[in-house]
């Protein structure tokens, strides 16, 4: 049978499918709103099935809609990834690599790293997946992602496992909390003052917790957060302290945070770059996997206050 339509009009379904909005999608892929709205009705046509559901303000997939947009990305990924080896590296730069890795590392190290990326290759697209530690591995076993920042992986069979640097925990804490007098804090330091907590389901949580074990120290957490980056949000709201890995922690010129070092028992965790054993990554995710590697985040584990 055959089907009346064209690989730009893929091309522009995904953009409206990732974007949600029409004159976005039609911005990024350089063509009018009307003519990419042609493109959309032709496909759908095509297909005899309707994908979006448009409406004033929003554009919404349909179940199918979204369906067919995974099986449309999964496509185009692999034409993208056969094309740009066949192009060689040189013209790799203009494809995509998806990186995995845990929110801690991505506010203040992986994104300097990929503005500096950037700055010598700005066509090559990067899709940040931040999630659990153990969501990260199960996405780059999966090849969802192509490699991944965590520290997991390193004792999994199936996964080459490259480290990066072993972090220790801080306590975090805004500069005028009693707590930032201190040059380096004891968990029993933190007895009498609100503490905050990543949730059970967190890696972090499990570290803490094995650390905790083996002190007489008792905690009780008044708030609790799925991720570090949000830990720091309450804490800079005034609402508590949190022990966090250093490498989430903001360079020591924040005007509100700042990192006590922490022990007695010190906690510490390793990062590694994680990449799926015997699999071939695309030309454009090796060259910016090394770039990774060749720039590791400064050690910040020893920070005394300020």
């Amino acid at each position: 049978m055959a089907v009346n339509f064209e690989l730009h009009d893929l091309i522009a379904f995904r953009a409206v499918a990732e974007l949600g909005n029409f004159r976005k999608a039609a911005e990024a892929v350089h063509i009018s709103q009307s003519a990419f709205s042609r493109r959309i009705d032709k496909l759908e046509q095509a297909l005899g099935i309707r994908l979006l559901e448009r409406t004033t303000h929003e554009v919404k997939l349909t179940a199918v809609g979204r369906e067919f947009a995974r099986s449309i990305n999964m496509l185009l990924d692999g034409l993208d990834e056969t094309l740009l080896s066949v192009r060689g590296v040189g013209t790799a730069r203009m494809g995509e690599v998806c990186i995995a890795c845990v929110p801690s590392t991505v506010y203040y190290f992986l994104s300097n790293v990929i503005q500096r990326y950037r700055a010598q290759y700005p066509k090559l697209r990067v899709k940040v997946f931040d999630a659990s530690a153990n969501e990260v591995l199960a996405a780059v076993s999966s090849g969802e992602a192509d490699f991944g920042i965590n520290f997991l992986g390193g004792s999994e069979p199936e996964i080459d496992y490259r480290p990066l640097l072993t972090e220790h925990f801080v306590i975090a804490c805004r500069r005028d909390h009693p707590l930032a007098k201190l040059r380096k804090a004891t968990w029993r330091d933190l007895e009498g003052h609100d503490f905050i907590l990543t949730a059970k389901s967190s890696g972090n949580r499990l570290l803490l917790d094995q650390a905790l074990a083996r002190t007489h120290t008792r905690l009780s957490p008044v708030y609790e957060a799925q991720h570090v980056t949000t830990l720091l949000g309450l804490v800079e709201a005034g609402l508590g302290v949190a022990a966090v890995p250093s490498l989430a922690m903001p360079p020591y010129e924040h005007p509100l945070l700042m990192s006590i070092p922490l022990g007695e028992p010190e906690v510490t965790r390793r990062i590694g770059l994680i990449k799926r054993k015997g699999r071939q990554l695309s030309p454009e995710a090796q060259q910016l996997y090394e770039f990774v590697a060749a720039r590791r985040p400064a050690r910040r584990a020893k920070t005394t206050a300020a």
